[in-house]
């Protein structure tokens, strides 16, 4: 009981140190309070000038693609991850070493760092631009159903984190992970509804999503947000969809922690 108090208290001092030191540097996020809704501004010109007299397109009205868009750069703002970078630079430098002699596991370590991360992320991206879409674009931000989005949103967090981590270790048996990285951010762009609403895409494409991590990242919790989810000819409620995006992260947890168990092998083999 005292070890898990003390490994609790840990946690905390991470999140609250990182938050402390990105505050140094909190114009880097501020940056993103200009990117987002320049991003968001061309989005909407994109997608008008595509419905011209559509009325519907893919099930979406224009304004629900207005809106579901700014789900996407709201969510993505509150689970962005950089564990795969992090763990990759510490094992490139020898760094890892010293995370391998602590009480808790580097993987607590990151995720602790992300929250302190994305705590300040919230603060000075998501609030203002959160704003800036509800009183500039006149865009309606209210979610369907505020806790399940919220839940939606958690579970996102974590599956976002847990495939970064994931691709982080590979740097064990590669050292260099860059490559996968960004094989990985072009495919989760594409695949995971941050560009397009995953409906355009072809049916057996579609489908084959409920197999793959990208929709759990970004495109179930935007449409949990909305209030309607279906993909695939699968209609599924709010409650159905967040449960099934809980399986989803089970899983990948699961996964991270073979790799994790296999790359701890791969460290120790190798004499360090």
């Amino acid at each position: 009981m005292n070890s898990l108090k003390y490994n609790w208290q840990i946690c905390r001092t991470v999140a609250g140190v990182t938050y402390k030191e990105w505050s140094a540097y909190r114009t880097h996020s501020m940056v993103s309070i200009i990117v987002g809704p320049v991003y968001f501004m061309v989005q909407y010109f994109i997608w008008t000038a595509v419905y011209g007299d559509h009325s519907s397109l893919g099930g979406f009205s224009l304004p629900q693609m207005i809106r579901y868009f700014g789900a996407t750069a709201l969510i993505g703002y509150l689970i962005m991850d950089f564990a795969d970078w992090n763990l990759s630079m510490l094992v490139r430098t020898g760094k890892f070493l010293t995370f391998h002699l602590r009480p808790i596991h580097h993987r607590s370590f990151a995720l602790f760092q992300k929250i302190g991360h994305r705590s300040l992320g919230f603060l000075f991206e998501f609030l203002p631009c959160l704003l800036i879409f509800i009183f500039i674009f006149g865009v309606d931000m209210r979610p369907a159903s505020f806790p399940w989005t919220i839940l939606s949103v958690l579970l996102a967090f974590m599956m976002n984190f847990y495939v970064n981590y994931t691709i982080g270790l590979t740097s064990f048996w590669l050292v260099q992970s860059n490559g996968i990285r960004s094989a990985f951010m072009l495919v989760s762009g594409i695949f995971s509804g941050a560009l397009i609403p995953l409906d355009f895409f072809p049916h057996w494409l579609q489908v084959t999503q409920f197999f793959l991590p990208f929709q759990y990242i970004a495109y179930m919790p935007a449409m949990v947000f909305t209030g309607h989810y279906s993909l695939g000819g699968l209609e599924l409620s709010i409650q159905q969809a967040v449960g099934v995006q809980a399986v989803a992260v089970f899983i990948t947890f699961g996964f991270n922690e073979l790799i994790r168990r296999l790359a701890m092998k791969q460290f120790t083999a190798v004499g360090a």
